[in-house]
């Protein structure tokens, strides 16, 4: 923060969640990019929250909701034995997740531009020796992949919901 203003202030503005998805679908429109998502700890809500925006249908490939640890491996492309050393809350799993859904999610053997993933605990029980509100999001764009790993304080309804809003913002913010 410098001189009374945070760092994230532009962030900060995008209040409405909606306005935020919007905002995504809209830039993703105008660099001509699609977008495929991989859903663990959100469930569906984060490509839901895009779709909720009318047309979204122009940039939205869908998305898989990779609950069970075995389908991120087995449809996603999550490495097993990264799955079997650290388990579905890793940010290698967030990273590989956001990468494979750009290829499961493509079209005629070109992958998706953009890969969102969210992988973490929403409680109400730890995973893994991992924390309620362990949070991995995986960004990938044909620039690179990025995950960001934060822990989110609330009930599970709350740490789910907070994941997919991130994840949005995470994403529109590496475009």
């Amino acid at each position: 923060m410098s001189h009374g203003i945070p760092d994230d202030f532009d962030e900060t503005l995008i209040i409405d969640p909606r306005e935020s998805a919007a905002m995504l679908l809209d830039r993703l429109a105008e660099l001509g990019w699609t977008v495929a998502v991989a859903e663990s700890l959100t469930g569906g809500l984060l490509v839901s929250s895009l779709v909720d925006v009318p047309g979204a249908s122009r940039v939205v490939r869908g998305g898989v909701v990779a609950y069970a640890t075995d389908v991120k491996q087995s449809v996603l492309g999550v490495d097993a034995a990264l799955l079997e050393a650290h388990g579905a809350v890793h940010p290698r799993v967030a990273r590989q997740m956001a990468r494979g859904v750009r290829d499961v999610l493509g079209r005629d053997g070109v992958p998706a531009d953009v890969g969102v993933a969210t992988t973490g605990v929403a409680g109400p029980d730890t995973q893994d020796g991992h924390v309620v509100g362990t949070v991995h999001i995986g960004v990938s764009t044909p620039l690179g992949t990025s995950v960001d790993s934060l822990v989110i304080a609330g009930d599970r309804e709350r740490i789910r919901r907070e994941a997919a809003r991130i994840a949005v913002r995470r994403t529109l913010a590496a475009l």
